[in-house]
């Protein structure tokens, strides 16, 4: 039996079969050519992205946060408690000339900045521990556990650091033994339970930092003759560093702003968020509240320009 081969001519077609069928063109639908030319465009398609959450930003949060701030050129009427309108500067020489916002200024500078202080001390060997010497397994275990504060309720932990310094509370049950006594309310406690608050947001961007720093810097610096303290001093701070100043910014920014904590467990102790709180619900001057809200916001412009330049902010 033989194969027979037929040859057709050229420029004849075979009919298509259902396996071989051209599949039709799709529409050019408007929203096709839009897909078509956002493809192709791919800066006009980010912006397109972003517009959105950029203008939600931008009207809720920063215009917003802009008009309440030019309350702060204006006054209130002492009869009516309404208020005027009408530009002036006496708020903002109130606060930058009268004693008692100077005092709080200074008092609440001082427990942010100590604040800062004790985090960074507690966070640095905790965040190289976690990046450098535990295995995988406990790295996992270690992150949930800094994590987990923060999955509880800010008034929960502050109150709970409220029985724990009382009179009463456990810790005046642990010192007496030994002759000593808790601190009790005051600004040691505040500056205690900030110190809690904000730990994990400290420990995470060093954590980061550190965990990008070379194995082999570290191996290279030991067989150099480095120890410890001078490989940590010279390789793993340096390269830290932008972390680090990015962990400061947290506990630093959030102790400034912070009022609640004062309240609970500062004793009569007052900080700048405790005054913009009264002005605006005990004492109805919104335009005195904005213009103490203007100090923590220069202060904080003023620290983010001055560690812009470390390479901090891209560490947030």
């Amino acid at each position: 039996m033989t194969d027979t081969l037929t040859h057709e001519p050229a420029g004849s077609a075979r009919p298509a079969g259902p396996a071989t069928r051209a599949v039709p063109a799709p529409r050019p639908t408007p929203a096709r050519r839009a897909s078509a030319w956002l493809s192709a465009h791919p800066r006009f398609r980010l912006a397109f992205l972003l517009t959105a959450p950029l203008f939600w930003l931008g009207l809720v949060y920063i215009v917003a946060l802009v008009l309440l701030l030019v309350t702060a050129f204006w006054t209130v009427d002492s009869f009516t408690g309404e208020i005027v309108t009408e530009w002036t500067l006496d708020n903002i020489v109130t606060v930058l000339t009268g004693s008692l916002y100077q005092t709080v200024t200074l008092r609440t500078v001082g427990v942010a900045l100590l604040v800062t202080v004790i985090d960074v001390a507690i966070a640095l060997p905790i965040a190289f521990y976690m990046a450098k010497v535990a295995s995988p397994r406990a790295q996992r275990f270690l992150v949930i556990a800094v994590l987990m504060p923060l999955w509880a309720s800010y008034l929960v932990k502050a109150y709970a650091w409220r029985s724990v310094l009382s009179q009463e509370g456990i810790l005046e049950w642990i010192l007496a033994p030994f002759g000593l006594h808790t601190p009790g309310y005051g600004l040691t406690a505040t500056v205690i339970t900030l110190s809690y608050l904000w730990l994990p947001y400290v420990i995470l961007p060093i954590y980061a930092g550190l965990e990008r720093v070379p194995d082999s810097l570290l191996e290279a610096s030991a067989d150099l003759g480095g120890r410890t303290w001078r490989t940590l001093g010279s390789v793993v701070l340096p390269l830290a560093f932008p972390a680090i100043i990015a962990g400061t910014i947290f506990a630093f920014s959030l102790s400034l702003g912070d009022y609640i904590t004062v309240n609970i467990v500062g004793g009569a102790n007052q900080m700048l968020g405790n005054l913009v709180y009264t002005n605006v619900g005990a004492a109805n001057n919104l335009p005195l509240a904005a213009a103490i809200a203007l100090i923590p916001i220069v202060i904080i412009f003023g620290y983010l320009a001055l560690v812009r330049r470390t390479g901090a902010l891209n560490n947030l």
